[in-house]
This record gives C-alpha cells, sequence and structure tokens, in this order.
C-alpha cells in the first residue's frame, strides 16, 4: 500500500469528505498532537527510565501517521507530494545553512 492509498482509505474511516466541517478538522488536528503528545510521552520515559518502549512508540507513530493522512485527505493534499515539498524544503535549509 503506497502512502497515498493508505490516505484515500484513512479518510474514508474517518469520514473525511471533500469539504470537512471545522467541527471534523479539528478533531483531525486535535487526534494528530494526541498522537504526538503520546510519542513524546515515550520518550520522555525513555530519558527517565532509560528504557524504551519500542513496540509502543511505534504503535504510536502510526496513529500519528493515520491522523496526518487523513488531515491531508481533508484539506485535499496527496500525502506523497506533501513529503517531496517537505524534503525540498528541508534540503534548502541545509544548504542555506551550509553556505553560511
Amino acid at each position: 500500500m503506497t502512502i497515498d492509498e493508505y490516505a484515500a482509505w484513512a479518510a474514508t474511516i474517518a469520514k473525511v469528505d471533500e469539504h470537512p466541517s471545522n467541527e471534523r478538522l479539528s478533531y483531525l488536528g486535535l487526534g494528530l498532537a494526541g498522537e504526538a503528545g503520546e510519542v513524546a510521552d515515550h520518550i520522555k520515559k525513555l530519558l527517565r527510565d532509560d528504557w524504551l518502549d519500542k513496540a509502543g512508540l511505534v504503535d504510536e507513530l502510526g496513529d500519528v501517521i493515520y491522523y496526518w493522512a487523513c488531515l491531508c485527505a481533508a484539506t485535499g493534499q496527496q500525502p506523497s507530494e506533501l513529503l517531496e515539498a517537505s524534503a525540498k524544503k528541508i534540503k534548502r535549509r541545509l544548504s542555506e545553512a551550509a553556505s553560511r
């Protein structure tokens, strides 16, 4: 399954349509923030306990991707195109930093 196929599938689960309501967008955005917080909590526990629940972290990363993919669909963006744009931006920033 490609990331674009996953996003299309996730959008059906989350009932995302072409014109999502503010409530639906808010739900997805808060879901993403909540799952990112769960990822952060795993990292915090790594620092505190010097032990990483890798399976738990991976599980939470999957939840982050779900909400991210749904938001991509809700905004009419193809995840693969967003990833390409992000890579370009990061490469540009690295190039700019190297030239300083």
